[in-house]
């Protein structure tokens, strides 16, 4: 018996191995390097959580319980043009524009808030199962994270959950997936901790490119574990593209450059 067991151990041994000499080797995710075009003002008090850009202005949300709000800032020197409150007891997160709304997150609560975009007014409340991170829309849906390896697909009108599209980068699911945008049919991720952003996928959930910042001058975090890049905003009309992170002192225009290396 033992010899028969022995046999058959490596016929299961070569089998296997035969299969995994056949199975195609997972692609390495490029690593896109980057450019800075303009560098502009950013409140250093801001834990942000959330940036878009919209009508020549930026809109921040900011987190921290009794800090949290949401914010209209001029790009141009990072002066706070409009505000509002998170009520304090919550803790601020994603924002995204929809039509004539901001659309809010907090972290825990479970609780979403709409606001009037010109007036800040908040107009409406919901509510949503699991963490609020990040929000972001490819102009039909909307798009948020919740630090899961894995992006919610909701409807604009109810924030009723559509579908779920699990993030993998070289077949591993990829958690921590923070502050969201849109850009140029792709889902740009923060991923929190860490200095690089994921160029998602929306269909396939699939990483095509890690965008390094590491060479920022905050991505350090030196003297503050918490002040991590997160922030990201595009301006459509003019292809710019923004990144900033909490309690950075600076928001940075970047220009994509083509991959430097793989990852691993």
């Amino acid at each position: 018996m033992p010899v028969l067991f022995r046999r058959l151990f490596r016929l299961l041994a070569g089998l296997a191995a035969a299969t995994c000499l056949a199975a195609p080797a997972m692609a390495a995710v490029p690593v896109d390097g980057f450019k800075i075009v303009h560098i502009y003002p950013h409140d250093p008090g801001a834990f942000t959580e959330g940036l878009f850009y919209l009508h020549g202005d930026l809109y921040e949300s900011t987190g921290i319980p009794s800090q949290s709000n949401i914010r209209r800032v001029r790009l141009s020197d990072g002066q706070v043009l409009q505000q509002q409150a998170i009520p304090p007891s919550m803790f601020g997160e994603g924002i995204v524009s929809w039509g004539s709304e901001i659309i809010s997150l907090t972290w825990q609560d479970h609780t979403g808030f709409r606001w009037d975009l010109k007036t800040f007014a908040r107009k409406s409340t919901f509510h949503y199962p699991g963490e609020g991170w990040a929000l972001t829309q490819d102009g039909k849906h909307l798009i948020m994270s919740d630090g899961t390896p894995a992006l919610r697909i909701l409807d604009p009108a109810t924030f009723k959950e559509l579908r779920r599209v699990p993030v993998t980068a070289e077949g591993r699911p990829v958690a921590n997936l923070n502050e969201l945008e849109w850009v140029k049919g792709e889902v740009l991720a923060n991923i929190w901790q860490t200095n690089r952003i994921a160029r998602i996928d929306p269909v396939s959930g699939k990483v095509k490119a890690w965008i390094d910042l590491t060479g920022l001058p905050e991505a350090s975090g030196a003297g503050n574990p918490d002040a991590v890049l997160n922030g990201i905003a595009y301006d459509r009309e003019h292809d710019r593209l923004f990144v900033t992170g909490k309690y950075w002192p600076h928001l940075y225009e970047i220009r994509l450059v083509a991959p430097k290396a793989t990852a691993h």
